[in-house]
């Protein structure tokens, strides 16, 4: 009886160290994880920091010759243009996303709770920004830009960015909406809701993070982009790619280090602040569903 007690008494204990150990494993993986993607992101940047600060650096030093300050003060000088450039890249890419997720969740709602005919060809004509190479779109909208006085002006930049960005913005909504289950709103309105009240305070917590996982693309897609802004900003409006390629093209390898640096930080510290809803397991209560 006594040996009895004993085992009854010892198996939960076996099972609580079991589990413990399991949970602690786990956090080794997770964290083993993490720092391998830190390292991974990190990496790049690190031969791109010295040549920032570089002077003179010839082949086959391992280390530059002579140091510098010179690229760093030009970035943040009043007489440069990186100012600017970054100021129109962070107005641009914001509106752009604020834009993109005023489109994404309706069109992601219809996409993703409805059935109707001729959704395939929808989805198909959805993604075709997307497959259609951005230099054939391109020169079509510029022609039609400049016809409506759009070409050369931060508006028709930020319109011609919504081509690539709205695929990505409504196509993780919809997947969102999949999972989503329309009885939260209906509870809500027979409680008393009116639609916006709704929207507010039971639908928007649900999406939220889908809606920042589509606002996180958004943002890097619009910010990255090159080819749409030149040709529809005619040069009118410089943006961080533009100037980051300018002196790419010059051979002045410190300046366009430095650049570099500051042309990523952004899109970088966005990503890690964004990180935590990157598995979408809250998004819609449930996660992201198959549309």
């Amino acid at each position: 009886m006594e040996m009895e007690q004993t085992v009854g008494r010892d198996l939960p204990v076996s099972n609580a160290q079991a589990v413990e150990t399991k949970r602690t494993w786990g956090q080794v993986g997770r964290w083993v994880a993490i720092a391998a993607i830190v390292v991974g992101v990190l990496l790049p940047f690190i031969p791109l920091t010295v040549w920032s600060f570089s002077h003179r650096w010839y082949f086959p030093a391992l280390v530059p010759t002579e140091w510098s300050l010179r690229a760093w003060r030009y970035v943040f000088s009043s007489g440069s243009l990186v100012p600017k450039a970054l100021g129109y890249s962070i107005v641009v890419a914001l509106v752009v996303t604020v834009l993109s997720i005023l489109i994404g969740i309706p069109a992601g709602r219809a996409m993703g709770l409805h059935r109707f005919r001729g959704k395939t060809l929808v989805e198909f004509l959805i993604l075709a920004p997307t497959i259609v190479p951005a230099l054939a779109v391109a020169m079509g909208i510029h022609v039609a830009f400049i016809k409506y006085g759009l070409a050369d002006t931060l508006p028709g930049v930020v319109l011609v960015h919504l081509i690539p960005v709205t695929p990505y913005m409504v196509m993780i909504m919809s997947s969102v909406f999949a999972n989503y289950d329309p009885e939260y709103e209906e509870q809500a309105r027979t409680l008393g809701a009116g639609p916006i009240r709704t929207f507010i305070h039971v639908t928007f917590p649900a999406i939220l993070p889908g809606v920042i996982v589509g606002g996180l693309f958004a943002f890097i897609i619009s910010w990255s982009q090159y080819v749409l802004t030149l040709l529809i900003g005619g040069g009118q409006v410089i943006t961080l790619p533009l100037l980051l390629f300018t002196f790419a093209g010059s051979g002045d390898n410190p300046i366009t280090a430095a650049l570099s640096i500051v042309f990523v930080a952004p899109a970088l510290i966005f990503l890690i602040v964004t990180s935590r809803y990157l598995t979408g397991e809250s998004a819609a209560i449930g996660g992201f569903g198959k549309i």
